[in-house]
C-alpha cells in the first residue's frame, strides 16, 4: 500500500479494504495469469495454460477484471499480453481465417442469456472498464494473430507487437455489424476511410502495416517481447507516482471521449441486427 494512503487512512481511522493480488490472481486464474514485481503487473491471458481463446465466460471475467486491477493501489503499470504465439482466438480456433473462427459464436446458435447480461452489458463494461477503471500506465504486447479483441492492445498506451500479430474485426464477415469496441479503435487511430475498409472486408492488418499506420509503437522478436514490455515498464516507474498517473490520464482523455460518444450507439446497432437478422 502506497504511504501517502496509509497515512491518509490513519488520519481518517478506517477504511474499506482494496482488492488484494492474492485474492483476485486466484478469482481469474482461468482466465489470467498474474505476476507483480516493484508495482508492476503482469497480466497473460491463457485458456488452460495455452493460447486465449475466447468464449462469453471471458467475456464476462474481463470486465470485472479490470475493475480489481484498477482498485489495487498497489498496481503501478499494467503490462497485458498472451500466451504462446496467440493473441487471442476461439474456442475453434484452429483456423486461420478469422470468418471461420468466429462463426461458432456468432451464426444463430446463441447461447442461453444472450441478451442484455451477457451481450450488452458486459460487452459495455469490457471496454469500459479498461478505459475508465485502471488509472495507471497501461503496455500492450501482443504475442501473435489474433481473432478477435485486439481492441484492449490498442487502448494501452503503448503498444507492441511481433512479427505475426495480426488486428482484426471479423464482425460483417459472420454476418454480424461491427460495434463492441473494435471499430471504435480502428477509427479512432486510423481514420474513417481506412478502418471502413477493414471493417467491411475484415482483412486482418499484420504488424508491419499497423505499425506504418499507428496502431502499434514497435515491432519487437518474440522472444524480445516481454522483456521490452518490462524495459519499458521500468522506465515508467523511474518517474513520480502522481506524475506517471497523471500522464496516464492525458493518454486515455481521447479514449474516454469515444466511448462516451460512440460506444453504446455501436454496440446498440450490432446487436439489434444480430437479434432483428435472428427473427426475420
Amino acid at each position: 500500500m502506497p504511504r501517502e494512503l496509509d497515512e491518509w487512512h490513519a488520519q481518517v481511522g478506517g477504511y474499506v479494504p482494496r482488492p488484494q493480488l492474492d485474492d483476485y490472481a486466484r478469482k481469474y486464474a482461468d482466465y489470467f495469469a498474474m505476476q507483480r514485481r516493484d508495482g508492476i503487473l503482469e497480466l497473460r491471458m491463457h485458456t488452460g495454460g495455452g493460447p486465449a481463446r475466447f468464449d462469453f465466460a471471458v467475456h464476462n471475467a474481463w470486465a470485472q477484471a479490470w475493475q480489481e486491477i484498477g482498485n489495487d493501489p498497489d498496481n503501478e503499470v499494467l503490462i497485458l499480453t498472451g500466451t504462446g504465439d496467440q493473441w487471442l482466438g476461439t474456442p475453434e480456433s484452429t483456423a486461420a481465417d478469422p470468418a471461420d473462427s468466429a462463426k461458432p459464436l456468432l451464426n444463430g446458435e446463441r447461447p442461453i442469456g444472450f441478451g442484455y447480461e451477457h451481450t450488452y452489458y458486459d460487452a459495455t463494461k469490457l471496454v469500459e472498464n479498461f478505459v475508465f477503471a485502471i488509472d495507471i500506465p497501461t503496455i500492450a504486447a501482443i504475442n501473435g494473430p489474433s481473432l478477435a479483441h485486439t481492441e484492449f492492445a490498442l487502448l494501452c498506451d503503448i503498444t507492441l507487437a511481433t512479427e505475426t500479430a495480426t488486428i482484426v474485426d471479423p464482425h460483417l464477415l459472420v454476418g454480424a455489424a461491427p460495434g463492441d469496441g473494435q471499430q471504435l479503435t480502428l477509427q479512432e487511430l486510423i481514420g474513417t476511410k481506412r478502418a471502413a475498409y477493414h471493417l467491411y472486408t475484415g482483412k486482418p492488418i499484420g504488424a508491419r502495416q499497423a505499425l506504418e499506420l499507428g496502431l502499434v509503437n514497435e515491432i519487437v522478436a518474440g522472444d524480445q517481447l516481454l522483456p521490452r514490455a518490462w524495459e519499458l515498464a521500468e522506465g515508467v516507474m523511474r518517474a513520480p507516482r502522481t506524475a506517471r498517473r497523471l500522464t496516464h490520464a492525458i493518454a486515455q482523455r481521447p479514449w474516454k471521449r469515444r466511448l462516451v460518444q460512440d460506444l453504446g450507439f455501436g454496440l446498440a446497432h450490432q446487436l439489434y441486427g444480430m437479434h432483428a437478422d435472428r427473427l426475420a
